[in-house]
């Protein structure tokens, strides 16, 4: 799937997270997948954890509505991602285009020159 439509404005991240009742059930977590895609946002990265009931307290304890508390929720999900790398070299490929998308993955991706497949 290709996505031509990118702004010139900088993207911004966002974590996403489906709870576990969600994941539980396939369709579910598929009609949430698609609604995600529907809305036009690039998927860059995806995991799935198990957490203990007292790692999830935890998490929202220390939630804030911040930028500051995105970056560290993002690097507790995804700890060998680098907002910097991302802002300085994946960000614009991404903001440019042309993105696919790749449905085994599960992750957006810039299309490399000449061919296709994760830059």
């Amino acid at each position: 799937m290709t996505s031509i439509l990118r702004s010139p404005q900088a993207l911004q991240l966002t974590l996403a997270l489906i709870k576990p009742d969600a994941v539980a059930h396939p369709l579910i977590l598929e009609a949430v997948h698609q609604q995600i895609l529907s809305n036009k946002f690039l998927i860059v990265r995806m995991r799935e954890l198990l957490w203990k009931k007292e790692d999830c307290q935890k998490f929202y304890r220390e939630h804030e509505d911040s930028v500051v508390s995105a970056s560290r929720e993002i690097a507790a999900f995804f700890p060998d991602f680098s907002e910097q790398h991302w802002y300085e070299k994946e960000e614009p490929q991404l903001r440019c285009g042309p993105v696919h998308y790749s449905p085994e993955g599960g992750v957006h991706f810039a299309a490399p020159a000449g061919g296709l497949g994760p830059a």
